[in-house]
C-alpha cells in the first residue's frame, strides 16, 4: 500500500531537509514532482477507516445578515445564529456588509504572496511563534505524525494595531483593508453570539473577545496524490471565534453527527465557527466541532481564517464559564484558563494530538 513506511525510512532527516528548503509545499510543486514525499502520507489505518463523505441535502446553514438594524429581523438571526452555534459550531454568513472587492483583493494579495520570488518568502520563513509575521510550511511540523499540503503566512496581531512596515508590501495594503472589516465584523458577530446565549449583547466584547486577531493566509497547491493527504488534518480551533474567507475551490468539511459535510464556496460568504474558548466560557451552550481541508488535483486553494482570541490585555486574566451560563443544576464544565499558557500549549503541541479544551475539563 502507499502509505506503508519502510523501517529505514527516515521522517526526521526528509523534515528537516524540507524545511531547510525555506520552499514549503509549493517549492515541491514547482519541482514538478509526482508523487507526495511519505512525510505527508497519512497513516493506513486512517486512510481505510475514511468515513464517507455525507451526500444528503442537510447543509451547513447559512445566516443572511441582511437587515440586522430591524429588531424583529435582528431576533431571527440571532435565532438562526444560536441554532448554527448549538447544533453545528459551524455556519455562513452573506449580505454581512463587505464589499466583494475586499474580499477578492484579499484572496489576490495571499496569492500573490505565495507566488511571488522565492527569495522574498524566504526573508519572513521563521518556526518563532514570537514573530507577528512568519512564513513556514505546518507551524506543528515536527511534532505532528503527518504534514499537511499547505503552506502559510500568519500575521499575529493581538492588539488588533498592525505595524503596516511589518507586513509583506505585496499583501499589505489588502490585508490592512481586510483586518479593518473583519473588526467590524467581529463586533457585529459577538453582539449576536451574545445575545444567542440570552446575555446583554455586550457582553462578550466587554470582555475584549472582539480586539484581538491573527489572520493566516493559507496556500494549498494543487496535489498529485490527493487522496493520500489532507490540506490540513482534523481538528477544533483554539480560540473564540472563527472568520474564514476561502477562494472558489472547495475542500472544507465539517464533522457532524459521524458524517463530513462540505462547506462550499459560495461567492461573497465568510464561514464563522465557534472555537475551544468559546465553548468553554458557554460552558457547552456552544459547541467547537472537528474539521478539515481535503486535498484537490486542482489548485491552489486559498482561504484567510481571521481568529479571534482574545485581546493582549487579556493575556493573564483567567477565563472561565461565564456565570449567567451556570446555576446549582448546570454547574461549571471547565475549570479557569489562563489565555497566555493555554496559546502557549497550542503553539508547543500539534493538531494530532488531544484537543486543548479536554484539558481543561472538570
Amino acid at each position: 500500500m502507499a502509505s506503508e513506511i519502510s523501517v529505514d525510512y527516515d521522517r526526521t532527516k526528509e523534515l528537516k531537509e524540507f524545511d531547510e528548503t525555506k520552499a514549503g509545499v509549493k517549492g515541491l510543486v514547482d519541482d514538478g514532482i509526482i508523487s507526495i514525499p511519505k512525510m505527508f502520507i497519512r497513516p493506513a489505518e486512517e486512510l481505510v477507516e475514511e468515513p464517507n463523505p455525507s451526500r444528503t441535502n442537510t447543509e451547513v446553514p447559512i445566516i443572511d445578515l441582511s437587515n440586522i438594524q430591524d429588531s424583529s429581523r435582528r431576533k431571527q438571526i440571532v435565532d438562526e445564529v444560536r441554532f448554527a452555534s448549538e447544533e453545528w459550531g459551524f455556519f455562513q454568513v452573506i449580505n454581512h456588509g463587505i464589499p466583494f472587492t475586499v474580499l477578492d483583493d484579499m484572496i489576490e494579495g495571499a496569492r500573490k504572496f505565495n507566488e511571488q520570488d522565492l527569495e522574498l518568502k524566504k526573508e519572513l520563513y521563521t518556526r518563532d511563534p514570537t514573530k507577528k509575521v512568519r512564513f513556514n510550511s505546518n507551524f506543528d511540523l515536527y511534532a505532528s505524525q503527518t504534514a499537511d499540503w499547505r503552506d502559510s503566512l500568519t500575521l499575529s496581531f493581538l492588539d488588533f494595531e498592525p505595524d503596516p512596515n511589518e507586513m509583506p508590501e505585496v499583501c499589505r495594503e489588502s490585508t490592512l483593508e481586510y483586518i479593518k472589516y473583519m473588526r467590524k465584523l467581529g463586533e457585529t458577530l459577538f453582539e449576536l453570539l451574545s445575545e444567542a446565549l440570552r446575555l446583554q449583547a455586550d457582553h462578550l466584547g466587554s470582555m475584549g473577545c472582539a480586539k484581538g486577531c491573527s489572520i493566516t493566509c493559507h496556500y494549498y497547491p494543487a496535489c498529485p496524490q490527493p487522496e493520500l493527504t489532507l490540506g490540513v488534518r482534523k481538528h477544533t480551533d483554539p480560540g473564540l471565534l472563527t472568520l474564514l474567507l476561502q477562494n472558489d475551490i472547495g475542500g472544507l468539511q465539517v464533522l457532524h453527527e459521524g458524517l463530513w459535510f462540505d462547506v462550499p464556496p459560495i461567492r461573497g460568504a465568510l464561514v464563522v465557527n465557534i472555537g475551544d474558548l468559546l465553548q468553554i466560557i458557554s460552558n457547552d451552550k456552544f459547541k467547537s466541532v472537528k474539521h478539515r481541508a481535503t486535498a484537490n488535483h486542482v489548485g491552489p486553494r486559498i482561504s484567510v481564517p481571521c481568529f479571534f482570541s482574545g485581546h493582549v490585555s487579556m493575556l493573564d486574566k483567567p477565563l472561565s464559564p461565564i456565570r449567567e451560563l451556570t446555576s446549582e443544576t448546570n454547574p461549571p464544565k471547565y475549570k479557569e484558563v489562563v489565555l497566555r499558557e493555554y496559546i502557549g500549549r497550542f503553539l508547543s503541541s500539534s493538531l494530532d494530538k488531544k484537543p486543548l479544551i479536554e484539558y481543561y475539563k472538570l
